[in-house]
């Protein structure tokens, strides 16, 4: 009941950074995908003008863990240049945006937590009158940095274990610590009690894969004992997957892919000619390409950079209304789509 209560207020709180702009732009970009979701298919293209509603900043490009399903982890040993995002061009990107912009995530790849000013871009945002998010592999949560993330009010954060024990957890989160994440959310739990700070929503993610989907159940003990506001269970992003991955869970409903006829795995969306992730939020790298989505793990479709033009200007440029157009007639052309859940 606590924390349902608490959940209440969180949401309550997130409706203030809501304003008639912000609203209006959402309903016209919402409006701008629906239209051409509606059209016949060899006649949908994009040639709107709108601002996305949510933005992903990559905040660092590297990792201290060496988890084997994500690329920073995979190309750990291998990585040319270890970036974060400059703190000028966040505040330009933020000052640009604020009018129309919701919600900052503040992460893509690497570990947010190994940016040096991380907590001065949520407080920046938060003055922005901008809802801040974060997800994180725990490792850097002492009781300094936490009181920090409380009093720069961060708006939620959510914290990967994928473990109930040791053993477990350290099968995918290479070199990292389940204690060390635990204590953690441990030290936000104590600091939000001590500020009397309702934020940040606390969000343990448990990526259910086949080394530790018989903890589960374990984990909701955990969570509930940590006094976190959620738990939840995500499918996992697997490569190579067609042939079978050893990663995959028996449990088919915490799976992305299902076993066909032809003898290969499969996605389980249907990839339709559209997605809404590609109006609604951009996304933009360490080195300040603006991207289209998430999923484009190597920056191979970026629209153009920040530091050379405006997100705007990027957002609504030829080559983006060209990629978001060919999306709405043959979204299977791309690569970064067909792994996809959306």
């Amino acid at each position: 009941m606590q924390n349902f209560s608490q959940n209440i207020k969180i949401l309550i709180i997130a409706t203030r950074y809501l304003t008639p702009k912000k609203i209006f732009n959402y309903i016209k970009l919402t409006i701008s995908h629906y239209i051409q979701i509606i059209l016949p298919v060899k006649t949908r293209t994009d040639k709107s003008n709108f601002m996305p509603y949510f933005i992903s900043v990559e905040t660092s490009n590297y990792c201290n863990l060496q988890c084997p399903e994500c690329p920073v982890g995979i190309n750990y040993k291998h990585r040319i240049k270890k970036n974060t995002f400059n703190f000028d061009s966040y505040k330009k990107l933020i000052d640009e945006q604020k009018s129309t912009l919701f919600h900052v995530i503040l992460y893509f790849q690497g570990e947010p937590f190994l940016h040096p000013k991380l907590t001065e871009m949520i407080d920046y945002a938060h003055k922005s009158k901008i809802y801040t998010s974060t997800s994180t592999n725990g490792q850097f949560l002492t009781e300094k940095i936490t009181k920090e993330i409380v009093l720069s009010k961060l708006d939620k954060i959510i914290v990967s274990i994928d473990g109930s024990t040791q053993e477990i957890y350290e099968t995918y989160r290479v070199g990292g610590s389940l204690q060390k994440a635990i204590t953690g959310i441990e030290n936000i739990v104590k600091w939000k009690k001590e500020l009397r700070s309702i934020t940040p929503f606390i969000e343990i993610q448990f990526l259910v894969l086949s080394t530790n989907e018989h903890q589960m159940s374990e984990m909701k003990y955990l969570a509930k004992k940590l006094n976190v506001n959620r738990l939840t269970f995500k499918t996992a992003q697997l490569s190579n997957f067609e042939n079978g991955n050893i990663l995959l869970p028996t449990n088919d409903k915490y799976s992305r892919y299902k076993l066909l006829k032809d003898g290969k795995y499969h996605i389980k969306s249907n990839l339709s000619n559209h997605c809404w992730r590609m109006w609604s939020g951009a996304v933009i790298n360490c080195n300040g390409d603006v991207l289209p989505c998430c999923f484009d793990k190597s920056s191979e479709h970026s629209f153009g950079n920040i530091n050379n033009d405006s997100l705007s200007n990027n957002w609504n440029n030829k080559k983006a209304s060209y990629f978001r157009g060919k999306i709405l007639q043959n979204r299977k052309q791309f690569d970064i789509c067909r792994n996809c859940t959306e």
